[in-house]
């Protein structure tokens, strides 16, 4: 017992456990393990997932020393190391040089670097050098705050997976090159682009996430994407692009993701989807489609509603909707209401749809008739929460009590009304 009780049993464990214990400490605690005894000096060498983050700073007043201090750190670690380093990430507030930042990404092409995350500094960009574009091996590519210029010869990312671009400045064409050619690609995202049309071609990809300025946007060869958010920001220059953009964008959008389970649209995603589209057939339907939440929803613009209902006749077994509405007065289409007796079949009939979450309602006439439309035509309906706009009236306060009194498809349903938190 007592020689048992002074035996390092830590430091005779296998070296694979070893470095799947200190990949889950802070970098500087692993670094600081070689002070234990000669065996350890370099057990943390030989890790393959590197994170340099704000906790493997020493805090110091002076913004210059702190940054110096962490150059060195990263510059000695990655020349102490020996093998293979398969994840490297660089997120932190202090920016390094350019220089140093090429150098540490030269060293890491040369070590078959599978995921690289860079984020550095809130206001400071950096332009990533071509040897990034030479990491054969990348499944996992994050840049933020940076400008990428692919170079001439760069064959594509033949087995990067994820793919995510935030802030990043790109000639337009060359992003949609490097999609292209990525054959692997299973979740993208663009955050922050502006005044950008873009077509993705990905055949592989599952999950994609879009935010920024974007003119126009066309998926083709996307038949496996299961999950879409987009978030588009609307600019002068983008509202005349609207309006005189030709074709049906919900087409070009959502008309060759059969498979779709998620859809999130924030705001102007269905004034986008709404230019070209017709109340007509329906060619494209949704069979997966579980979930949709729609931001700022005009009801009183007859394409949006459309948009709307098109997404949700198409989506058979849709089983939760959440949308809120757009408070900005547009057309006169509200009081078209004869709409909803002659134009759209009474036998619409949502089978699945148990959820429905209708938030900054104010009463308007099409919001009230599209939630008699829901009531009326949902045989499986739990709950009904229908949260009023924070300017309630008493107007709209009736308007509530009166929805009480609408049919009901289901027996189960209830309504319920909520204020939502300022």
């Amino acid at each position: 017992m007592d020689t048992d009780s002074g035996r390092d049993l830590i430091s005779d464990l296998p070296q694979s456990i070893i470095e799947s214990i200190l990949i889950k400490v802070p970098l500087l605690d692993a670094v600081r393990t070689s002070i234990l005894s000669r065996k350890w000096r370099y057990k943390w060498a030989t890790i393959t997932q590197i994170v340099f983050n704000d906790t493997c700073l020493i805090p110091c007043n002076d913004k210059s020393i702190v940054s110096c201090n962490l150059v060195n750190f990263i510059t000695r670690c990655l020349f102490l190391h020996d093998g293979p380093i398969h994840k490297f990430e660089l997120n932190t507030s202090y920016s390094p040089t350019s220089p140093d930042l090429d150098q540490w990404l030269l060293f890491l092409s040369r070590k078959d670097i599978k995921e690289l995350i860079i984020d550095i500094g809130e206001d400071d960009w950096f332009r990533a050098p071509s040897c990034v574009f030479f990491c054969p091996k990348l499944t996992h590519l994050v840049l933020v705050r940076c400008e990428l210029n692919p170079p001439p010869n760069f064959k594509g990312f033949l087995y990067l997976k994820h793919l995510s671009l935030q802030q990043v400045i790109i000639p337009p064409h060359d992003i949609e090159v490097l999609i292209s050619s990525c054959p692997l690609l299973e979740s993208l995202t663009l955050s922050y682009f502006d005044s950008l049309e873009l077509t993705i071609r990905a055949p592989n990809l599952k999950y994609l996430n879009l935010e920024g300025e974007f003119k126009d946007i066309r998926l083709e060869n996307t038949p496996h994407l299961v999950g879409i958010s987009v978030a588009m920001y609307m600019t002068d220059d983008i509202a005349e692009h609207f309006e005189q953009s030709s074709g049906c964008n919900f087409d070009k959008f959502l008309g060759g993701v059969p498979c779709l389970e998620r859809l999130i649209g924030h705001i102007y995603f269905t004034k986008y989807l709404s230019i070209g589209n017709e109340q007509g057939s329906f060619p494209v339907i949704y069979q997966n489609l579980k979930f949709i939440e729609l931001y700022q929803v005009s009801f009183e613009d007859m394409k949006e509603l459309l948009v709307v209902l098109r997404m949700i006749v198409s989506s058979p077994n849709l089983e939760e909707l959440q949308i809120s509405s757009s408070s900005i007065t547009t057309t006169a289409d509200i009081y078209d209401l004869d709409f909803w007796e002659k134009d759209w079949p009474a036998d619409c009939t949502f089978s699945k749809l148990k959820i429905v979450h209708m938030t900054d309602f104010s009463g308007l006439p099409h919001e009230i008739a599209f939630i008699k439309f829901l009531l009326g035509h949902s045989p499986v309906l739990e709950q009904m929460i229908v949260a009023p706009t924070i300017y309630v009236t008493d107007k709209v306060v009736k308007m509530l009590i009166d929805l009480l009194t609408f049919r009901r498809a289901s027996p189960l349903a209830t309504v319920k009304f909520v204020q939502e938190p300022l």
